[in-house]
């Protein structure tokens, strides 16, 4: 297979024959593509307005719209995940609203976890059309999950606030539960990328019911940085990072993010938890049976 020196492999429409465009280990100055830039935009005023992770609706994007292989999907939105996540630990970190003894319990089952997930798919080639279809398979049962968690997350939370009320800690379990709710998130993200926020927040709100919202949050954004940089970092060393993509994208997300965060307060919260509920499930059953 005949490569040459600049960019990253990109695989199209799903080919076991990726058209090479470099090294799948070089970077150079990436072309900003207005398209994705505004796809970027909407995804990041989307994230911004409810606060549901980009990963949920970023990469079934990259995948569904722009026919962008799984693998390169996930690995980009991984990337891309690390950076803006980054900017929301720092506002997290500054209002003192995260908890590093639950984000460290999170990595330490996660980190793990995820460096297992990406040998397996280096083993079992990545770029290959039994890999795309098992990446597509769990890329949309998790999208149904985090549609589940969505829709339920309220109700959960009073439940588990209810039943903890008055009842003797367990520091060790919940501890142990929460390293293996890590490693879960670890295999999870590093596969479709999704998983890390929507799904993360509600078990994390079960275990810490007495804990308030906003550091339960802020110690899920502030774990998901180590869990994407990492899988992130594993993903561009298999090759599966489009560089001028990751941009585009990162040009279009950040001034999007800010927008939706700043009118967050005036939006109708559970409707439109319910809406971006039901657009999960159409995008995740389609990815599950086509």
């Amino acid at each position: 297979m005949q490569q040459v020196s600049r960019l990253p492999a990109i695989i199209d429409g799903f080919s076991t024959h990726p058209r090479l465009t470099g090294s799948p280990r070089a970077m150079s100055f990436p072309h900003i593509d207005l398209l994705y830039s505004a796809s970027g935009l909407a995804v990041g005023f989307l994230v911004g307005l409810t606060g549901v992770g980009g990963g949920s609706l970023m990469t079934p994007l990259l995948v569904l719209l722009f026919g962008i292989h799984p693998a390169t999907a996930v690995g980009t939105d991984l990337l891309y995940a690390a950076a803006t996540k980054t900017a929301g630990t720092l506002v997290h970190g500054i209002k003192g609203s995260v908890d590093w003894r639950i984000t460290g319990r999170l990595a330490a089952g996660s980190v793990p976890a995820a460096a297992i997930t990406l040998y397996f798919l280096h083993a079992h080639g990545i770029e290959s059309r039994d890999t795309a279809r098992l990446i597509q398979l769990i890329l949309g049962t998790a999208l149904l999950i985090t549609a589940i968690s969505l829709v339920f997350r309220p109700q959960l939370a009073r439940f588990a606030y209810k039943k903890g009320r008055g009842r003797p800690e367990h520091p060790v379990r919940t501890a142990a539960w929460t390293v293996l709710t890590g490693a879960i998130l670890g295999v999870l993200v590093s596969i479709t990328s999704v998983g890390a926020g929507a799904i993360g927040v509600t078990v994390l709100l079960l275990l810490y019911p007495r804990l308030a919202t906003v550091r339960i949050v802020g110690s899920d954004v502030a774990h998901a940085v180590p869990l994407t940089l990492i899988a992130g970092a594993g993903h561009w060393m298999l090759g599966s990072v489009d560089w001028a993509l990751l941009a585009s994208l990162l040009v279009g997300s950040i001034p999007g993010i800010a927008i939706g965060s700043m009118l967050s307060s005036r939006a109708p919260e559970a409707l439109l938890r319910h809406v971006l509920a039901a657009t999960l499930v159409l995008v995740g059953a389609k990815l599950v049976f086509s």
